[in-house]
């Protein structure tokens, strides 16, 4: 089934033409209809293509997204949640038009609770501008997908990232939200304390569902200490199977390690062409330890020790604070890195997860697939949790390329799926994935998240065409 097949969501256009009308004469130059402007809040990321909403509102307050909502459910219009468009699956795209709301206006840090380790703050909030606030205070926002992601963004998605090996996914990492409805009110799904049996998780119903139940409007986060010390550097290994088993070893040694990072040889290649690294060019980890300063050298040790057991080494290792910074800005440009690898190609990221005791099985195959179908797709991964990925350059002007990729993550979202992992570890559902989630949950999981949608958006507003197909009847 073509992913164009599965995406179909029908144009109201009597009720678009009304609601334009509307938003126009409320929000003045903060609703704007340029052609370059909706394109911009539709998908740009990986080769999905470009679904450009009508129209873009930015509001200044939950007030004024419930005006949105109301205007845009009086007339059965699509209203799609926008934070900073890195989603990687099409999640921001408007198949059937509507109206993209722009949430970076509502960027306020509420309150901050450094004795409960908390803090409230709006959607449009990025990771950096929150962590940069909070650099006084002795504590951080550990989630970190690699891009400069709004928090509302990062809980749409259920985001995860380079820490979520010590510090959790934002599941974890979300205590309450709140978020308007389609009858335009505002839900509060909870408090700020750790822990609520009280009814329902709302709070984690919300987490992950792509904007397809509601807007987040405010959202309660957990905090971290910022750790005395961090050590951290890079370990290569003659294969990536080797590497794979070296970080299984890890974890079940119970070493708290904070990030654990595989990369294999074409994408160290694609590192020392765009960042300039100075190591080898084989199948390395990039890892990182939080604590004290004497813990952080016993990790580090220990970690050393492992990796030589698997042939790794020789594993350098720094607390120098700008060594480290050279280190992660070069894995967070990985997207970037690898276009080095063949100028003028688009790529089409994607990434799984598995249990941590597929990780080598799942990671080898991958690659037998790799060489068997001819691809330049190097893989990087979170690896301390199973999840992995790998960013397939193709031209997308031929359709035989475009076949083979998708092949290729078929056979890999079914691999995972197989070994009882996930077809998406962190990048969503969007629509790129949408043909996988039947697989994964079976018809009966998926027909019970349609019913939840009925129940809250019975017109079907919020980010139709998303997470399952919406055949044209």
């Amino acid at each position: 089934m073509a992913l164009s097949d599965l995406n179909i969501v029908e144009r109201n256009e009597p009720g678009i033409a009304a609601v334009l009308g509307i938003l126009k004469q409320r929000f003045g130059e903060r609703f704007q209809t340029g052609q370059a402007i909706r394109e911009q809040h539709a998908h740009t990321t990986t080769y999905i293509p470009n679904q450009a909403p009508d129209g873009v509102v930015f509001p200044d307050s939950a007030a004024e997204v419930q005006e949105v909502v109301r205007a845009c459910a009086a007339y059965r219009v699509p209203v799609i949640a926008f934070g900073a468009g890195t989603s990687l699956e099409g999640a921001v795209n408007a198949p059937g038009g509507g109206i993209s709301v722009d949430t970076s206006r509502m960027n306020r840090i509420i309150e901050v609770n450094p004795q409960d380790l908390d803090c409230i703050v709006e959607p449009g909030v990025t990771r950096h501008q929150l962590n940069d606030y909070l650099r006084d205070t002795g504590l951080f926002f550990p989630i970190d997908p690699g891009a400069n992601a709004t928090l509302g963004g990062m809980a749409s998605t259920r985001a995860s990232g380079t820490n979520a090996v010590r510090y959790g996914t934002m599941r974890e990492n979300v205590l309450s939200l709140e978020a308007v409805v389609a009858n335009g009110s505002i839900v509060h799904t909870g408090k700020r304390a750790r822990k609520s049996s009280a009814g329902y998780d709302l709070t984690r119903l919300f987490v992950g569902a792509e904007g397809t139940l509601g807007i987040i409007t405010s959202l309660t986060l957990k905090l971290a200490g910022i750790p005395q010390a961090i050590s951290g550097g890079v370990c290569p290994f003659p294969t990536l199977e080797q590497a794979s088993e070296a970080v299984i070893a890890t974890i079940q040694m119970g070493i708290p390690v904070a990030r654990i990072e595989l990369v294999n040889a074409l994408q160290m290649r694609a590192f020392k062409n765009y960042s300039k690294l100075d190591y080898p060019e084989s199948p390395c980890l990039f890892v990182e330890f939080h604590g004290s300063d004497a813990s952080v050298a016993e990790q580090a040790e220990s970690f050393g020790e492992i990796a030589a057991e698997f042939g790794g080494g020789p594993f350098i290792w720094t607390s120098v604070a700008e060594e480290r910074a050279k280190l992660w800005k070069a894995r967070h440009d990985a997207y970037w890195a690898t276009l080095t690898l063949r100028p003028g190609a688009r790529g089409l990221s994607t990434d799984v997860c598995v249990p941590i005791s597929r990780l080598a099985e799942c990671i080898a195959e991958t690659e037998g697939d790799i060489a068997e179908l001819g691809l330049i797709a190097p893989i990087v991964g979170h690896a301390g949790d199973g999840n992995f990925h790998t960013m397939i350059l193709m031209d997308t002007n031929d359709p035989k390329e475009i076949e083979l990729a998708e092949e290729f993550c078929a056979r890999l979202n079914a691999r995972a799926q197989r070994m009882d992992g996930t077809c998406t570890g962190e990048h969503g559902i969007g629509q790129g994935k949408i043909g996988f989630i039947e697989g994964e949950l079976g018809s009966k999981g998926v027909d019970l998240m349609r019913s939840i949608k009925t129940a809250l958006d019975p017109d079907n507003i919020f980010n139709p065409g998303k997470i399952w197909p919406q055949r044209r009847s």
